[in-house]
């Protein structure tokens, strides 16, 4: 038997961590793996080139990842029930309580893979299992963008110097499911459509203004107070997300509109919509270049440094998987190559970083390295236990 700090304990070491411990410990911040796999899944389907297999490898990871969701979700479950107490501190706690927002943008993921993947699968009762999971995602998003900012003003510490685009995950929650609406919408009836599509802009409008001025305050802090804490280095990438989505979303909604308005007799709102999207897409992908070139840099500054590897690790993922979709989008409006080419490129950068990613996290869930509450860390020092070293 060997006492010691979890936190500390040897890299190669798997050690055997009762279910109670790994329920206890099991936070949010586990479902960014089914945002980045789930996102994987979408972009690998969409890579301009034709490549042997590579749908029936996309349908695959889209099921694995609601084997992930499922299973993440009956963890974190299972801590409310069995460890109320402990679970409820998270809402106190400034860094941990915004990985809410991962829960429904993984959930996001599963709700686009049935309309994408699920009619060859399981007919056409996988859009009204789209529809119903839209629906659920759309109250959780819209419940994290507004809960856990409250919780920011109103019981939680923050400062500046501590700012980090963590901030974001709660928002950019609306905006991913803005989106899914627009996935979705075209295959609903024209009534069921058009209430989608409208609540798609409500929930793009929730959200992406608010992410934007974020992203404000977030360059104010970088020029004040320089780069964070290495273990938030690659929250550096989470800042291409609300971008990423937001264009996506302008996009997918603009090229439903004229479809769906004009079954509503109201076909120059769509006209105009269509527009929109097209011209709004550009600009904030545009927006994204400026901030992929400087999350790129940021990492190859800290990446000399030593970057720690932990969960956050994930938000090499989603944020560029969402604005590889964004890219794909832009090809299929404008017609560019250009668009194409860098769609293709960034996939192949997105599968190196989930396979690696993917790597390092199921060794840390075998060593149990990962299982780390930091609200409990916070309130009792260090959590300790007993485990049998193999």
């Amino acid at each position: 038997m060997a006492h010691f700090h979890r936190q500390f304990e040897p890299e190669n070491a798997f050690t055997v961590m009762p279910l109670t411990e790994v329920v206890r410990n099991f936070t949010p911040n586990w479902f960014a793996a089914t945002m980045g796999t789930g996102a994987l899944a979408l972009v690998l389907n969409q890579f301009p080139l034709p490549v042997i297999g590579l749908h029936t490898v996309a349908v695959a990871v889209w099921l694995v990842n609601i084997g992930l969701f499922v299973t993440f979700a009956l963890l974190y479950a299972a801590r409310w029930i069995f460890h109320f107490d402990e679970a409820r501190r998270i809402f106190d706690h400034p860094v941990m309580s915004m990985f809410f927002g991962t829960i429904p943008m993984g959930l996001a993921t599963i709700v686009n893979g049935f309309v994408v993947f699920g009619p060859a699968l399981i007919g056409e009762q996988a859009i009204a299992v789209a529809h119903a999971l839209w629906w659920l995602d759309a109250g959780l998003s819209l419940l994290c963008g507004i809960a856990i900012p409250y919780f920011m003003i109103t019981r939680q510490e923050h400062s500046l110097d501590k700012l980090t685009a963590v901030w974001l995950l709660p928002i950019v929650a609306s905006e991913v499911a803005a989106a899914s609406a627009g996935l979705l919408a075209p295959h609903l009836a024209a009534s069921e459509g058009l209430l989608v599509l409208v609540l798609g802009y409500v929930l793009w409008a929730c959200s992406v203004p608010l992410a934007m001025s974020v992203l404000v305050l977030l360059f104010l802090r970088l020029a004040l107070h320089k780069l964070p804490a290495r273990d938030m280095g690659v929250s550096a990438w989470l800042a291409l997300g609300p971008i990423g989505t937001g264009a996506l979303g302008l996009l997918v909604l603009g090229s439903d509109a004229p479809a769906i308005f004009a079954a509503n007799g109201r076909a120059t709102i769509g006209e105009v919509a269509l527009g929109l999207g097209v011209i709004g897409g550009l600009m904030l992908w545009g927006y994204g270049v400026w901030w992929l070139a400087l999350a790129v840099l940021k990492t190859l500054r800290y990446l000399r440094e030593g970057l720690p590897f932990n969960l956050g690790w994930w938000g090499f993922t989603f944020p560029l998987a969402v604005y590889t979709l964004a890219t794909a989008a832009l090809y299929r409006a404008t017609g560019l190559t250009l668009f194409a080419d860098l769609a293709g490129l960034m996939t192949i950068c997105l599968t190196t970083f989930w396979i690696i990613v993917t790597a390092r996290t199921v060794h840390g869930a075998c060593t149990r390295a990962l299982f780390v509450a930091p609200c409990l860390i916070n309130a009792h020092g260090p959590v300790r236990f007993e485990a049998d070293v193999v």
